[in-house]
């Protein structure tokens, strides 16, 4: 079986973030950067599926500059075969990261059988890429799954919708699925395996190799704003009947609440 699993390097969550010169992002220096949590449930459920079907193999795909290396290299140490890379600028859009690991897929000798991605990057928050990259594989796909059983020819997924309803469906291979939490737990790599993970090679395309270009960016990110600073908050003296009152005043004069 042949097991593609699509991953984003993105800033550690605790990073406290800038904003580049321009506003039209952040900036990158200074950065930790780690894997997408949800791409760490889509590389677990790929690995797992291989461990249950002798003679299969993962290949883990990433688009971003040269930094990702060490992302990919995450990937591997937790048991991923082979590794692509698309180098792209900081600021390709979810159409142009879809359409580029599309094509560095259908550049691969091995035919698809499967295909996992996180259910969407915890940067930007777009949850585009899983969907676009199905369409142009031609592949069908399911987004937010946190259950997966897997036969012969199909998969039975239980998907997760608003409000915490489970939708079950059926795909038929080659398909993709979308990681939700859930689905598993993630593994920790082994020092071994980070040791054996350096030395593997890691392929490499640019997005001219995989017919992307500046044309197919659908979107331009421009004035980017940090949030403002919280307000302190207001402690008010006095007994019960003295603070409900004060309260009652303060949300009506200055929250303008009621």
């Amino acid at each position: 079986m042949n097991i593609y699993v699509c991953i984003k390097q993105v800033p550690a969550t605790e990073t406290k973030i800038k904003i580049n010169a321009g506003a039209s992002g952040i900036d990158a220096a200074g950065i930790k950067w780690i894997m997408s949590p949800y791409d760490e449930l889509a590389v677990e459920e790929a690995l797992r599926v291989k461990e249950k079907n002798a003679g299969s193999t993962v290949t883990v795909v990433s688009a971003g500059p040269q930094r990702v290396h060490e992302t990919i290299r995450t990937a591997l140490a937790m048991g991923c075969d082979n590794a692509v890379w698309i180098e792209t600028p900081e600021d390709i859009d979810s159409f142009q990261a879809a359409k580029a690991l599309a094509g560095a897929i259908r550049k691969e000798s091995t035919p698809v059988d499967l295909v996992f991605t996180g259910k969407q990057a915890v940067d930007d928050d777009c949850a585009q890429v899983s969907q676009l990259l199905a369409t142009f594989l031609e592949i069908p796909y399911v987004t937010a799954a946190v259950s997966a059983e897997y036969g012969a020819s199909s998969v039975t997924l239980k998907r997760e919708t608003e409000g915490g309803t489970l939708e079950i469906i059926e795909l038929t291979k080659p398909c993709l699925i979308a990681a939700q939490k859930g689905l598993n737990e993630p593994r920790f790599a082994s020092l071994p395996n980070i040791m054996k993970a350096k030395k593997k090679e890691i392929k490499a395309y640019k997005l001219a190799d995989l017919g992307v270009t500046d044309a197919d960016r659908k979107i331009r990110l421009k004035n980017f704003q940090l949030p403002p600073p919280k307000q302190a908050g207001k402690k008010i003296p006095g007994d019960a009947h003295t603070q409900s009152k004060e309260l009652v005043r303060l949300l009506r004069e200055e929250a303008k609440v009621i």
